[in-house]
């Protein structure tokens, strides 16, 4: 899967993509991941990708043009590309827009900075916004991190099978059941009984029932 992001802060991103699992996705060349420098393509001869935003109002607006330029350079001509904006008015990123994405070829992650983007840019490359939560950041590249490593870990070969996420938090429908490894007893605090016996339909069933409890209990909406 290729993987490019257009953003004011290239250096950001590629640290970091360059650890842990997606990072050894990305040397193996399961992923494909670039960070493309948005100035790049700007026509001032200062590099100015921003103006004053058009009626008025505070900060400064990302202009179309050097965006456009970007995207069209790192789309390639590739018309089965898919283009994300990272907004905080986009749709929430949940598990199920995570597994479509993971199904492109080709994903294109603008970063917003500033006020944010001309509308242009979306109307121009088609672009769904999305967003990682109802808060706002000082930039798109954060998000876009969050975004590339959700979908970077679904896609065939990133982890050693498709059982290592489907039975996690959020993806099977529920929160995950309590995890327990050794020392058996810590500070008063004891692994559960069911998990040490060898019976797996118990301990399945003690699972299954310890998740919809936690997820009753803390995460109703998934319910």
């Amino acid at each position: 899967m290729k993987i490019d992001i257009l953003t004011l802060f290239p250096g950001l991103v590629d640290g970091i993509f360059s650890e842990s699992i997606i990072g050894r996705a990305r040397e193996s060349g399961i992923l494909d991941i670039n960070a493309s420098q948005i100035r790049d393509f700007s026509h001032d001869k200062h590099r100015r990708v921003d103006d004053t935003p058009c009626g008025g109002g505070m900060g400064m607006l990302m202009a179309a043009p050097p965006i456009v330029e970007c995207w069209e350079n790192a789309a390639g001509g590739d018309t089965d590309v898919k283009t994300v904006i990272m907004s905080p008015r986009g749709k929430l990123l949940n598990h199920k827009k995570a597994e479509e994405l993971s199904k492109c070829s080709h994903l294109i992650i603008i970063c917003g900075h500033y006020e944010g983007i001309d509308a242009r840019v979306a109307e121009i490359t088609g672009a769904e916004e999305l967003s990682i939560g109802n808060y706002v950041l000082t930039g798109g590249e954060l998000a876009a991190c969050v975004l590339c490593d959700c979908v970077g870990r679904l896609v065939d070969g990133v982890l050693a099978s498709p059982e290592c996420w489907e039975k996690e938090s959020v993806a099977c429908g529920l929160c995950e059941y309590p995890q327990y490894t050794r020392p058996l007893e810590y500070r008063g605090h004891c692994v559960p009984d069911v998990l040490l016996g060898g019976n797996h339909a118990d301990i399945e069933r003690w699972r299954y029932q310890s998740a919809l409890e936690y997820t009753r209990r803390h995460r109703p909406d998934l319910l």
